[in-house]
């Protein structure tokens, strides 16, 4: 077995959230509950909720059994799931960052395999694949497959990697890659850029297979058609743009 770095002390979980009132707090008490060989540092960024996302992080996430390493950043309007990261990332003290969705699609028991390249020294970022492995995956909507799978080979064919699954939440990064990128998205189109950057770097990126629980329309599911097309625009933008910050 290969031995883990001993150097990387603390996880920051930064968790976008926008109107997810039913399953904001099921998500952070799993998130509490994974076990990690790191301490965990859980921040949530409420992009301007308005179904009461902003109650139940004020009044049932902070009650006795609240992490005491849980960060609150609130924005005074909807910006965006990018700009909502990037806050988030701004704020992260840990030595590696790992993005998690609000709304249950993704197991936060998959952590220690999202980890394992990282800790045993072999990689610089790590994309959880729905489309790789053979964990459980709800059966759901074929248009949603071909469209992820059609951006994921258009970012592949401009990246020069061979990922399954680009537009995945899951992406885990040693801190000193993703704070050195100038991130400038500020809705969806955060996936294609960020992947775009990344392999500008020359880092080591790794691909594990994750379980997925995908979300109908009816239960809250947000991205959609245009969302797809915002993604086909950057992936052609920042194939010409710089990476680093200035």
């Amino acid at each position: 077995m290969t031995p883990l770095r001993t150097d990387f002390k603390k996880l920051s979980i930064v968790i976008p959230v926008y109107n997810e009132r039913e399953t904001l707090r099921e998500v952070v008490e799993q998130v509490q509950a994974v076990q990690i060989p790191l301490g965990k540092e859980i921040i949530l960024v409420d992009d301007c909720s308005t179904d009461g996302t902003k109650e139940v992080i004020e009044s049932v996430l902070c009650d006795e059994k609240c992490d005491e390493n849980l960060v609150k950043i609130y924005h005074s309007e909807n910006k965006g799931k990018g700009a909502a990261l990037r806050a988030g990332i701004d704020a992260a003290s840990g030595d590696i960052i790992l993005i998690q969705d609000a709304d249950l699609e993704y197991d936060p028991k998959d952590y220690p395999r999202l980890l394992q390249p990282i800790l045993e020294g072999k990689a610089d970022v790590v994309y959880g694949s729905r489309f790789v492995g053979s964990e459980a995956h709800r059966v759901l909507y074929f248009w949603h497959m071909i469209g992820n799978r059609t951006l994921t080979l258009l970012s592949n064919m401009v990246t020069n990697l061979n990922l399954t699954d680009m537009e995945t939440c899951y992406k885990v990064f040693r801190r000193e890659i993703i704070t050195q990128l100038d991130l400038r998205e500020d809705r969806f189109g955060f996936e294609p850029e960020v992947t775009t950057k990344i392999s500008r770097l020359g880092c080591r990126i790794y691909e594990v297979g994750i379980s997925y629980n995908g979300r109908t329309y009816d239960e809250g599911k947000k991205i959609g058609w245009r969302d797809g097309l915002s993604a086909l625009r950057c992936i052609i933008k920042y194939s010409l743009w710089k990476i680093h910050k200035k």
